[in-house]
């Protein structure tokens, strides 16, 4: 597995379609390719240049991308833009404070239908966190393999303390004890 930083730019095509292939299969086979490509390419440019950005890949026998995962350190103020306004609204000020700004976020996790089913989304997982005494990612609500595999690799919900959202927000193994959620 490589670990990249904002030398990932140098990759930015190869992954570029890896992240399509990837976005544009179910459950997320409704997106347009060409858009989808156009809008992580634009996102990447900024992304690498995020505090705390960090990044790996792994590769198949060929040397083709097989996996990815992309994140940084969750900035305060917490933001509200592209999904953080859901994610907020779902847990609320307190709750984002606590456990999400200053956590290490995995923003992409991806991998390729050819690798599924090997091990690599959790070991992605797993270098991603490693060292991060706080993790957290989301997913969107119909993904629901995603969401299965989430909770099979440990990874817990906090309770919802606001409206019910489109994205479904979890926190990695040993992020936050869950009794700190008691009302």
């Amino acid at each position: 597995m490589q670990a990249y930083t904002s030398n990932l730019i140098e990759i930015a095509a190869e992954l570029t379609a890896a992240y399509v292939e990837v976005f544009t299969a179910p459950p997320w086979g409704h997106r347009d390719p060409d858009q989808l490509r156009a809008a992580f390419r634009q996102r990447l440019e900024g992304d690498v240049r995020r505090p705390g950005f960090q990044a790996w890949v792994e590769r198949d026998a060929a040397g083709r991308i097989a996996g990815f995962v992309t994140g940084w350190t969750t900035p305060a103020p917490f933001r509200t833009d592209r999904a953080y306004g859901a994610v907020l609204e779902r847990l609320g000020a307190q709750q984002v404070e606590e456990h999400l700004v200053g956590a290490f976020e995995i923003d992409e996790l991806g991998v390729l239908e050819s690798a599924r089913g090997t091990g690599l989304g959790r070991r992605l997982l797993a270098t991603a966190i490693a060292g991060h005494p706080r993790a957290w990612l989301l997913t969107a609500d119909h993904a629901t393999d995603t969401i299965a595999f989430y909770r099979r690799v440990g990874w817990v919900e906090p309770p919802v303390k606001g409206e019910e959202t489109e994205v479904v927000v979890f926190l990695a193994p040993g992020s936050a004890p869950l009794t700190s959620y008691a009302e």
